[in-house]
């Protein structure tokens, strides 16, 4: 459908590309005019970083609480210990109680770059409500509400059980639990409306639906799209892993070089996801071709990291990047894998995996022979060599292909 919206909410919403659907324009719409709409995404802590993947979610955050509203970031403590069965083909590790505090703790520093809560914005934990549920209690106030025929029918759920791969009870449980979030958060924080991506789609629905029966209140739900590259690759990975978030688990350098390396088709695109340059700018940057798309490349990374890591970061990363790739220099914030005298000799196999730049000892051997990977800027071909205290009496630059790249010093 064509809807015009009259809130600045959902005007950024529609034209910088985050709406995928919603369930009721018109009524969000209003309540956003209204001003002070609060809205919440859930964010389960199955890892001590999110990465790129989620930082949709977070730009969606930033910008309700920019438009007016109040964004409640709602940590999934309790939710994490069933584990969100969308979309997978097999049930997650389940996490100890620790081990998800500790995850938490990780994921908490990031949004505190993107949203502002010493100015009205809530970080919740899901456990406050979930963890002392009385069991009997919850399966007559809430679970009544459920049909386990639609249940079965959304796709998140059709698509494992038409694969015939196993959907335990407890995972089958998760989107009655995430529904009845949605209640509770629209019961204490006047919350009125849920965000997450397309596939949360089932869940969000599930949520309205609950809290309309409970509650008699009507509440919205507005979902993303799930996005991919251009060339069709998942959005947070990378050749060396997952674009983590947070800078212990990535570089500022690295994660920079995530953006510059976007592909060409991409760059308008993730201009208006990703950065707060006026619509007509991302436009224009889009559509340079030839080598002058690569400095919209730059403006792009610079504007990402330092929304998260700050100014300071990314003019360092962009220094480096040019002293690495137009000067032929090592930079002075390439990822550095320090090495102990004691764990010498270190073969050059394991200095590339090590440093990141290859995922394993297999990975490495396969870029040696393909003549891929190169040391102090002249070809590897030696698969079999050993880093000694002599060969890193000074630092040694290794590379994997041409925009990939980490120092390897002794200490």
């Amino acid at each position: 459908m064509t809807y015009h919206p009259k809130s600045d909410f959902l005007t950024v919403m529609m034209e910088r590309g985050f709406l995928a659907d919603c369930t009721d324009y018109q009524a969000l719409d209003d309540a956003a005019l209204k001003g002070g709409l609060t809205g919440y995404i859930g964010f389960d802590a199955t890892a001590r970083s999110l990465h790129v993947g989620s930082l949709i979610q977070i730009m969606m955050l930033r910008w309700l609480q920019k438009t007016g509203g109040r964004p409640i970031t709602l940590m999934g403590g309790g939710t994490t210990k069933v584990g969100d069965p969308s979309f997978r083909a097999d049930e997650r590790p389940l996490l100890t109680p620790e081990m998800i505090d500790q995850n938490i703790a990780g994921i908490k520093r990031v949004f505190s770059a993107y949203i502002d809560y010493d100015a009205g914005a809530l970080m919740i934990n899901n456990a406050e409500w979930l963890d002392d549920l009385n069991y009997l209690d919850f399966l007559r106030d809430i679970g009544r509400h459920f049909s386990v025929n639609r249940m079965l029918s959304f796709e998140s759920v059709k698509s494992r059980l038409d694969r015939e791969q196993s959907l335990s009870f407890l995972e089958f449980n998760y989107m009655i639990l995430q529904a009845y979030d949605f209640l509770e958060l629209n019961r204490r924080y006047g919350c009125l409306l849920q965000m997450g991506g397309s596939d949360q789609w089932g869940n969000i629905v599930n949520g309205i639906d609950l809290t309309r029966r409970v509650l008699d209140a009507e509440i919205y739900g507005l979902t993303s799209p799930l996005l991919t590259t251009s060339d069709g690759k998942k959005m947070g990975k990378s050749q060396s892993g997952a674009v983590w978030l947070n800078a212990d688990m990535l570089s500022p350098y690295e994660f920079w070089q995530f953006w510059r390396n976007t592909t060409d088709a991409d760059v308008g695109r993730f201009l208006k996801l990703y950065t707060e340059l006026p619509l007509d700018e991302c436009d224009r940057l889009g559509a340079l071709a030839g080598s002058e798309i690569n400095e919209a490349k730059i403006v792009l990374a610079n504007e990402v990291t330092t929304l998260l890591h700050g100014a300071d970061a990314a003019k360092a990363a962009e220094a480096t990047a040019r002293e690495v790739f137009e000067k032929g220099g090592t930079g002075d914030d390439l990822p550095t894998l320090e090495v102990a005298a004691g764990d010498l000799p270190l073969s050059i196999v394991q200095a590339f995996v090590k440093s990141g730049l290859a995922g394993s000892g297999k990975e490495a051997k396969r870029l040696i022979a393909e003549n891929g990977a190169r040391i102090d800027d002249a070809p590897l071909t030696d698969a079999g060599l050993m880093l000694d205290a002599g060969a890193l009496a000074s630092p040694v630059k290794l590379s994997a292909g041409k925009k990939r790249h980490a120092l390897v010093k002794l200490v």
